[in-house]
């Protein structure tokens, strides 16, 4: 999972402290948070939420506890490292826990979500795919199902939802695969015709290609992702797909 540019120093302390700033985004959050052959993100997530909770320093670990849910952190991982660490750093800093715990995974048993139909597949529609909003046109929503071997994000599209054009860049390996389970959608790569999407469709997307994906104009629409083992690989995201182009979709 690739981490998204930081510029919380930057927008928060570039015009008091710049070097501080500076060294916030692109050393520790740039460099350190970024070397996943050490530490996945998801892993990092959870050693800096245990050692935020341990310190006492609730309103960093508010926000690192939405950072580790961006990284895969579930609620019940979450629920569990504050139960753990009670008995190490503290009864009290587990009760001051669960609160923000709760405001940031909200309720993960409910049913539905407004506007999302029910029963679309075996899978979770998950959360509203807040992190990567930018780089989407419409609402779309993310459910993570795995982050071991493979790892593997239920995505759904409301319709007329599209991600931008991106590249899946890797010096070896990488690259995506789509497993469709729900709806009808379109997946084209640059300087070919688009492709329509069913149900049992499955998607093999080369590294470094520029391409994008996403739900029929009338239809929603449910893929697997699966982001294959990549040496230096990132993402690059680009343009989005104009309406014009979109619109000649049928």
């Amino acid at each position: 999972m690739n981490m998204k540019k930081q510029t919380a120093g930057r927008d928060r302390l570039g015009s008091l402290a710049p070097k501080f700033a500076e060294l916030n985004d692109d050393v520790l959050f740039g460099e350190v948070w970024s070397r996943e052959a050490q530490l996945s993100a998801r892993d990092r997530s959870m050693i800096t939420i245990a050692a935020l909770f341990s310190a006492g320093l609730y309103p960093q670990l508010k926000s690192h506890l939405a950072l580790g849910k961006e990284h895969g952190v579930t609620k019940q991982e979450a629920i569990e490292i504050a139960t753990q660490l009670a008995f190490y750093c503290g009864w009290p800093k587990a009760w001051s826990t669960f609160p923000l715990i709760q405001e940031i995974y909200g309720d993960e048993n409910a049913s539905e979500l407004p506007g999302v139909p029910a029963g679309m597949s075996v899978f979770p529609v998950g959360k509203p795919n807040d992190a990567f909003a930018q780089y989407f046109i419409g609402q779309s929503y993310l459910a993570p199902l795995t982050l071991e071997q493979v790892p593997t994000f239920n995505v759904t599209f409301e319709p007329g939802c599209r991600n931008n054009w991106h590249i899946h860049h890797a010096e070896k390996g990488g690259g995506q695969m789509l497993i469709c389970v729900y709806g009808r959608g379109w997946y084209q790569e640059w300087g070919k015709e688009a492709r329509e999407l069913h149900p049992g469709d499955i998607v093999n997307i080369p590294p470094n290609v520029k391409h994008w994906h996403g739900a029929a104009a009338d239809s929603w629409f449910q893929h697997i992702a699966q982001e294959i083992t990549a040496e230096n690989g990132k993402t690059e995201w680009c343009e989005p797909v104009d309406d014009e182009c979109y619109g000649k979709l049928k």
